[in-house]
């Protein structure tokens, strides 16, 4: 049924009362009120409201303001990533230790290792650290057999170093540089170092992601030990999961 002219008018006069998502809805309605609502007028005044300068233009800087709106309206969705382009299984961890310059600790982590955390928690460790291990956020996670304990005197340093290795290309990047422990969460049972990772000059305009290292420990009836059983390493600043980590690491500064 076509509608009468006034009709028209009346529509003419509610639509530019609307919001965008409204309007867009009463498109869904007939083909005559799509006719209606989809003059660009309409879309020019949703337009001036969210970008006024935009309209100052003689011009939109698209086609028409209907598709400049519909286009940046609303926030983009977190989009998702193409598949990296490494995978754990082509990268080995070489993680070194020292307390008070003593090598306490000196291993070769296949990727494939270090990746998948804890299956099951250990026994014995504190319901804060339990809560941490079971968060969502993505973080590598190496058992450590057998434990090893670190002082944890005023005067005592302990200090760390990761580098990684491609086996594809058997290029090195340097993860953490000789790192201090230098803040102890006796509240989790976690020590933690960071440093600034080295990303390539290709991506010039990355800079200040930090790269987190923690030592997991227990009680061990001497408050100034810490008898370490896991070390976790993250980039929750920005890596979030398997594959941002993935590509995260793909872009350093491979020597």
């Amino acid at each position: 049924m076509e509608l009468s002219t006034a009709s028209e008018e009346v529509l003419k006069s509610v639509f530019p009362l609307l919001d965008g998502v409204d309007l867009a809805s009463v498109m869904a309605v007939c083909k005559q009120w799509r006719d209606i609502a989809k003059d660009d007028y309409f879309w020019k005044c949703l337009c001036a409201k969210r970008w006024p300068s935009i309209c100052k233009r003689p011009n939109p800087p698209t086609e028409t303001y209907y598709n400049l709106y519909k286009t940046f309206y609303k926030r983009q969705h977190h989009r998702t990533l193409l598949p990296p382009r490494i995978s754990f299984d082509d990268l080995e961890f070489f993680i070194d230790i020292w307390a008070e310059n003593i090598l306490v600790f000196s291993d070769v982590v296949p990727g494939s290792v270090l990746q998948p955390g804890f299956k099951i928690p250990p026994s014995g460790i504190c319901d804060m650290l339990k809560f941490h291990l079971e968060g969502s956020e993505y973080k590598m996670t190496l058992p450590v057999e057998p434990t090893f304990s670190i002082p944890l005197g005023q005067n005592q340093d302990a200090s760390v170093s990761v580098m990684v290795v491609r086996k594809d290309s058997n290029k090195v990047a340097r993860v953490i540089n000789k790192s201090m422990f230098d803040y102890i969460d006796r509240s989790s049972y976690r020590a933690l170092a960071f440093d600034y990772l080295d990303i390539s000059p290709i991506y010039p305009f990355l800079s200040g992601i930090r790269a987190w290292i923690s030592l997991l420990f227990m009680e061990d009836g001497n408050e100034d030990v810490m008898r370490v059983f896991g070390i976790q390493m993250d980039f929750c600043d920005v890596a979030n999961s398997k594959e941002e980590v993935l590509w995260l690491l793909d872009m350093l500064d491979w020597k």
